[in-house]
């Protein structure tokens, strides 16, 4: 069974290229985390209550309910947590759909029914708990993968849970393997390397996440309320260090935004994003040779991730450069034809040249290519609806 979830670093529109690790900039001072926030910037972030720690994990008595009656009649421990993992991913009997801005408590999970990837494995691992079991988050280290949305490219983390039965008094357990729930629909990442993730950190993660819905809706006091309340609970996460800087940027403030990135950047040199981010803040500042240089290597770092590419299309079309954007969609197909966004890219820019045919031809094989019954049924959607624009052509000629 695989399940996963989005931690999203922000990138903007015009962030298309790479990354070198200049000296001046790699052995440049770094600040202190918390030196990074600066709650002058956004005085209103006092008005937001954000959820507690304990509050994002909390089950309440339904949700209880729900674990016991599960359980109840099952005695091997294997056997109870196969039981319990089933049950609350069985969409028969829970009806979960997958939502990616519907980041919210185990408790909001289990009544809403309906979350994305992060929200359900807290809620997982509440249920868990809840069960008796031992439970650990594990982050695994894929390659950069985006998605898009409201204009903004959203670079995705990937985590999943593995579940151990409680030891027991007077009992040896010879073998300790425990069930990996890593809720993931397109693809296996048993290749990828993994590490503990800190229950701190998976905390940090959910407030990181409801600041980036916030700083896509607009909302800048509530995203830094919730990016300072990431940096707090766990500084050595990265991730907010590259949201803030990028709400800095937003609101001109350079400064700030130039200490976060290199915050971000000394907690992982190798993050990409924060370069990419960095380099265009030197275009916004006027330092285009320190901004060029810092491209030139992350262009050379990215450039055999197909997801690059694709994202590369996506913006190519956004600013109406329909040709440019095939040919970042081509090259991401040539290096992995298995994803259904990549052909639902092509999709796009046929039609956007009025060529419904090859339009409908890569609409189909996205179709094919899609692993979610949500994602099958929406290419099918849009199949049908150029159907019926051509009988409505086909009648009134």
């Amino acid at each position: 069974m695989k399940y996963v979830f989005p931690v999203m670093g922000l990138i903007g529109l015009l962030l298309l290229g790479g990354c070198q690790s200049t000296t001046e900039v790699v052995n440049a001072q770094q600040p202190a985390p918390h030196d990074t926030l600066d709650d002058k910037a956004f005085k209103d972030y006092v008005l937001y209550r954000l959820e507690t720690p304990e509050q994002i994990f909390a089950l309440d008595d339904d949700a209880k309910a729900f674990v016991k009656d599960v359980i109840r009649e099952i005695d091997e421990p294997s056997e109870r947590m196969e039981a319990l993992v089933d049950s609350i991913f069985d969409r028969s009997e829970f009806n979960l759909l997958y939502k990616n801005a519907a980041n919210t408590t185990a408790t909001d999970t289990f009544h809403n029914r309906a979350a994305n990837c992060l929200s359900m494995s807290i809620m997982t691992y509440a249920m868990a708990r809840e069960a008796g079991f031992e439970v650990r988050f594990q982050d695994i280290k894929i390659p950069e993968y985006w998605t898009r949305r409201e204009g903004f490219s959203l670079l995705n983390g990937h985590i999943n849970l593995v579940i151990y039965p409680q030891d027991e008094p007077n009992m040896v357990r010879l073998l300790n393997t425990g069930l990996v729930v890593d809720f993931d629909p397109q693809t296996t990442r048993n290749h990828f390397p993994k590490q503990i993730a800190r229950k701190k950190t998976i905390i940090s993660m959910f407030y990181n996440n409801k600041g980036a819905d916030a700083l896509l809706d607009g909302s800048y006091s509530k995203a830094y309320a919730y990016f300072r309340e990431a940096i707090k609970v766990d500084p050595s996460f990265d991730s907010p260090f590259v949201n803030l800087g990028f709400l800095y940027r937003l609101n001109e403030h350079y400064e700030l935004a130039e200490k976060a990135y290199k915050q971000a950047i000394s907690i992982d040199e190798d993050n990409l994003t924060a370069w990419e981010n960095l380099a265009m803040l030197y275009e916004y500042t006027g330092d285009m040779q320190l901004a060029n240089q810092i491209k030139e290597r992350v262009h050379h770092k990215r450039d055999d991730n197909p997801f690059y590419h694709f994202i590369l299309g996506e913006q190519e079309l956004d600013t109406g450069h329909v040709e440019d954007a095939i040919r970042h969609y081509r090259r991401a197909l040539a290096l992995d034809s298995s994803r259904h966004e990549i052909y639902f890219g092509m999709a796009k820019a046929f039609m956007a040249l009025g060529d419904e045919e090859r339009s409908r031809y890569y609409i189909e094989i996205a179709k094919r290519r899609a692993k979610t019954d949500q994602d099958q049924e929406r290419y099918q959607g849009k199949l049908d609806l150029l159907s019926q624009l051509n009988r409505g052509t086909a009648s009134s000629t």
